[in-house]
């Protein structure tokens, strides 16, 4: 392990987190009422983990919010793009990042953090920095403008090691092209929580989705 990770106290590990589903669904929250009807649709149709992007002024309160009422949640932040969203997730309750690119101040930061970042790479040079700080488990973006299956498939050549989640492009209709991959463990999804669902309090629909989305994949979720 490279000295940069040496003191890492992660309470739960990237491929744990990998491992609870194969799909992590990527939510824009724009009203903090809405989080816990949408976590609680999500956590109905089987799946726990949710990533909450820090896009929206309402982000960090969501998280908040589904933290403290939601334990059985595996809430985390996304969009988290330097050391200041990192702080700002972790007082607000959040239990993973996602990025979506990584530099090496965000990366030194999570290694002395007590969370885990999932950092987003497209090109094998940042595959490459991110191994250097000691990681190997990585968000793929945009992944089907940076090559789809075939490029995560061409990579693991070089990497075979490396595990993935690959997030931007991705629907109900090309997920299992992802899916299949050797390398790839769970894909993210922004279309089980449309803002249309949403804005018209249709948790029943977020939740048939979900079901359906597992249904699809083969996973067990009762």
């Amino acid at each position: 392990m490279n000295k940069t990770s040496q003191n890492r106290q992660w309470a739960i590990a990237p491929g744990e987190i990998f491992g609870m589903g194969p799909v992590i669904p990527v939510l824009v929250i724009h009203k903090e009422d809405d989080a816990i009807p949408v976590a609680t649709a999500l956590l109905e149709g089987g799946l726990s983990v949710l990533e909450v992007t820090l896009r929206t002024p309402s982000a960090l309160a969501a998280i908040r919010r589904i933290a403290r009422e939601l334990p059985e949640a595996l809430v985390g932040a996304g969009t988290v793009t330097n050391a200041r969203h990192l702080q700002e997730a972790l007082a607000a309750g959040a239990r993973f990042l996602i990025s979506p690119g990584l530099t090496p101040n965000l990366l030194a930061a999570a290694n002395t953090a007590d969370m885990p970042l999932i950092p987003g790479i497209a090109t094998i040079s940042e595959l490459m920095t991110g191994l250097d700080y000691g990681f190997d488990h990585f968000k793929f973006f945009p992944a089907e403008a940076s090559g789809g299956p075939k490029a995560l498939k061409a990579i693991a050549g070089p990497f075979p090691n490396i595990r993935f989640c690959p997030t931007g492009g991705i629907t109900a209709d090309n997920m299992m092209s992802y899916l299949k991959l050797n390398n790839v463990d769970c894909v993210g999804a922004s279309w089980l929580v449309t803002q249309e669902l949403v804005a018209a309090g249709d948790w029943k629909e977020i939740t048939r989705r979900t079901r359906q989305v597992l249904q699809q994949t083969g996973y067990d979720f009762e």
